[in-house]
């Protein structure tokens, strides 16, 4: 086993434990999606890294691949929950709501 792939692996789960706190401890619903969003592709992008050291070169594909697809569907995934609370819930925290001229 590699060193370097176990502490990388290592380091991508206390991303995402401290990810996951961030969703139990902030306050409103968009900061624990900015929580969820930013730091979930981030903890699987150090992970996949150090499990591609584990596997080796020629056995990592798969890795690239799932990293590629959380990297370009992630962000638009919490994009549409952000507008969907956006457009069902009101919020006192927003000093200008630019989604509010899109959604009359």
């Amino acid at each position: 086993m590699s060193t370097v792939g176990s502490l990388l692996m290592l380091l991508g789960g206390i991303v995402a434990l401290l990810a996951g706190l961030g969703i139990l401890r902030l306050p409103t619903t968009y900061a624990r999606f900015h929580a969820a969003g930013k730091a979930s592709p981030v903890s699987f992008l150090i992970a996949a890294v150090g499990a591609g050291f584990q596997l080796g070169l020629a056995s990592s594909g798969y890795l690239v691949l799932s990293a590629i697809a959380m990297t370009l569907t992630l962000p638009v995934g919490v994009h549409f929950l952000f507008r969907a609370v956006s457009a069902t819930s009101s919020s006192d925290h927003l000093v200008v709501d630019d989604l509010a001229s899109d959604q009359t």
